[in-house]
């Protein structure tokens, strides 16, 4: 296993859980490096999974929130829009608040969040603008960031 390949699979435990790493980034991975030889995208067949941002911290394509939804039991990292907003919310708009309906207790705002329809339907990727309790509290405002 290659030292890109451990790195990236210990930070995404660190962020999204453990187990998480292995289930993002299969062996088979790629990696696109910055100037510096930083990993800065992890490519899987030549899609991009995810992107390491200066910060040390990944932000995922649908494809590869798609393999962390597959592999976390919910609610872990999920925010559930309710029937009306899936539509908009696959359009790349943003999540509101007073949308939504179920949430993992534990998200904060900053965090890579997996955006679900009902019954656990995965619909895209985003970055949480507000805490699990302020998304259940608020009627106003942005929830989730749609990438």
């Amino acid at each position: 296993m290659s030292d890109n390949l451990t790195k990236v699979r210990r930070v995404a435990d660190y962020q999204f859980g453990r187990g998480a790493g292995e289930a993002l980034f299969p062996e088979s991975v790629e990696f696109k490096l910055s100037r510096t030889g930083r990993v800065s995208q992890v490519l899987l067949d030549g899609e991009r999974l995810a992107t390491l941002k200066t910060d040390g911290r990944f932000t995922l394509s649908d494809t590869g929130g798609e393999r962390l939804h597959a592999a976390l039991e919910p609610p872990r990292m999920r925010v559930e829009f309710g029937d009306e907003s899936v539509s908009f919310l696959r359009d790349g708009r943003n999540g509101f608040a007073k949308f939504v309906v179920r949430v993992d207790d534990e998200i904060r705002a900053g965090d890579e969040v997996l955006v679900t329809g009902p019954d656990d339907e995965f619909v895209t990727t985003g970055r949480a603008e507000l805490c699990a309790k302020e998304m259940g509290d608020f009627e106003t405002g942005v929830a989730v960031l749609v990438r």
